[in-house]
């Protein structure tokens, strides 16, 4: 029995196996679907993959077959994460026409449901973001450049043909700033572990967090907001 990823069947740009029977697709799916939960609950370093194979009633090799190594798992299981989250552009229409600085305001205002209805995504996010290995973290930055989930290339463009966005500084470096610090921006409103200081502690209320997420929005128009609609 083989252990080496390299070995399989050629995948598809989402990271599916593309000539999988259906039966086996769907066997795939359900241990990325445990696995996930699994990953969730217990991080990556607790997460036994002897565990996941009993609770599926399968032998450990064969969840190895499908994923090669236990960061192969993870990956994929990161993914369908990731994938579960909206994109930018998928903000109600009222939204978007108020236009690209208020689609982010309707974004962040919504960051609890990660700890909500989102929780098990939400924690296997975080797990890809800070706690992966070096090698692992180089696969989920490949992942998120070609892939790129939230749509973020998209709302930039519609951004700058809306006039609200710079259009003098480099697509690609307006994404990376949008992307990185959006993301740290909302772990800190939710996460302890990454937010120890007085930040944490104001954010419990309704207002701190409004005032915290207004002057986050005054940073980002400032970096990269036209100069026409400041």
């Amino acid at each position: 029995m083989t252990s080496s990823i390299d070995t399989f069947p050629p995948k598809t740009a989402r990271g599916e196996t593309s000539d999988l029977s259906p039966r086996r697709l769907a066997k795939r799916e359900r241990i990325v679907t445990v696995a996930l939960r699994h990953f969730a609950e217990h991080g990556f370093t607790g997460t036994r993959i002897d565990d996941i194979a009993k609770e599926l009633d399968v032998a450990k090799g064969l969840i190895f077959q499908y994923f090669g190594t236990k960061d192969g798992l993870f990956l994929e299981a990161y993914k369908r994460a990731i994938r579960s989250f909206p994109s930018y552009l998928q903000a109600p229409a009222e939204i978007q026409k108020k236009g690209f600085f208020e689609t982010i305001r309707y974004w962040l205002a919504r960051t609890e449901h990660l700890i909500g209805e989102d929780w098990v995504p939400y924690r296997v996010s975080l797990l890809g973001n800070y706690a992966a290995n070096l090698d692992l973290k180089r696969e989920i930055t490949r992942f998120l450049t070609r892939e790129d989930p939230y749509g973020t290339v998209a709302f930039v463009k519609w951004g700058i043909e809306r006039g609200e966005v710079r259009h003098d500084i480099d697509l690609e470096m307006i994404v990376s700033v949008l992307d990185w610090t959006i993301e740290r921006f909302q772990d800190a409103l939710l996460t302890q572990e990454l937010d120890p200081g007085l930040f944490r502690r104001h954010t419990e209320l309704p207002e701190h967090k409004e005032r915290r997420i207004e002057q986050f929005l005054g940073i980002l128009r400032g970096a990269i907001g036209s100069a026409k609609r400041a």
